[in-house]
């Protein structure tokens, strides 16, 4: 063989495996769009990484109903507790990127947990795909009626009065229930003593039974109390007025500026999850947070819902990791 017809070989073999290549690519991308097309066939799963009855459980438990009547699939919820949310949150990063897995995630575990954890099961960025947010809501800063305290300012005195004998509980070591009492602690230079709890739910119940004197987690959680007359509530977290309880004032409002934070939710899937999936659960998550009835049950619950694109969830969730980096690094939280 000459020098131009082995030149012609070798071309003619390259020019067949890009076609090969291309081909199939093309049926890749066919097959993964008929599948996402026919998006879903069989029951999904919404794992929720704290235990039954706090915030986000509570939201989960609202959406699954509704998203099970518009994909025609049973949408259960599951709670996988622990590790401050990183075993539910490991659990569908190592799931099958189907479709079929959805964390309903929040704060914590997504953005704070990274720099609270020397070794993560999971990368934020690099294991999931945002799928929507839901809601965003500030903390309700409650007390127990036994503390001779009705207002932030009342609180401050005291706790300087008391050093070291108020107790705040958390839902665990480096949740943001945790990271805001240590901040309202550097700000207002009090010394408080911390109580950690595994979800919302055991830490209202010691609270409620007094064996500790003081939360600060959701307004869906905590405003039943408020409203039963079994807790006190001081403040809300927020720049604006829970909706919920209006007649609560903001810490802005009740002179405490720079106490301002909130908690938002949302959905993530394994990475990997075809797009054509991801907009479509977008889409009926959309709908639901801009249905009126739907809504407004959100709202009344505490949750100020945020309906938006993939990329506009995902920007969010770069910018709270670098922004929780910092106050856990002036904290000196760490994960127990």
């Amino acid at each position: 063989m000459n020098r131009c017809s082995g030149f012609r070989a070798r071309a003619g073999l390259a020019l067949r495996g890009a076609v090969a290549g291309s081909v199939g690519a093309l049926f890749l991308f066919s097959a993964g769009s008929t599948f996402a097309q026919g998006w879903p066939t069989k029951p999904m799963r919404i794992v929720v990484s704290f235990p039954p009855g706090g915030g986000i459980d509570v939201l989960a438990r609202q959406f699954a109903p509704e998203l099970s009547r518009t994909l025609g699939q049973p949408v259960v919820v599951e709670n996988r507790p622990g590790a401050a949310g990183n075993i539910g949150g490991e659990l569908v990063a190592r799931a099958a990127p189907d479709g079929y897995t959805v964390l309903l995630g929040n704060v914590g575990p997504l953005a704070i947990n990274p720099a609270l954890y020397p070794k993560m099961p999971f990368d934020t960025l690099r294991d999931f795909a945002p799928v929507a947010q839901i809601a965003f809501a500030p903390l309700l800063v409650v007390v127990h009626p036994s503390l001779p305290a009705r207002s932030l300012k009342e609180l401050v005195a005291l706790a300087r009065k008391r050093p070291g004998e108020i107790a705040f509980a958390s839902g665990g070591t480096g949740a943001i229930t945790h990271l805001a009492g240590e901040l309202f602690k550097q700000q207002q230079g009090i010394d408080m003593i911390h109580v950690p709890y595994k979800g919302s739910a055991p830490a209202f119940a010691d609270l409620l039974g007094g064996q500790v004197q003081l939360i600060m987690d959701s307004v869906p959680v905590g405003a039943p109390f408020v409203q039963a007359k079994k807790l006190r509530a001081l403040a809300v977290t927020g720049r604006s007025r829970s909706a919920a309880m209006s007649d609560l004032p903001t810490a802005i409002e009740a002179g405490f500026p720079d106490f301002t934070l909130v908690g938002w939710q949302g959905f993530v899937m394994p990475a990997a999850t075809p797009k054509l999936v991801i907009d479509r659960m977008n889409a009926e998550v959309v709908r639901l947070l801009n249905d009126p009835r739907f809504r407004e049950r959100l709202v009344q619950q505490g949750s100020e819902p945020a309906p938006g694109t993939p990329e506009q969830f995902g920007q969010l969730i770069r910018d709270e990791l670098a922004r929780w980096a910092v106050v856990v690094k002036r904290s000196g939280a760490k994960a127990e």
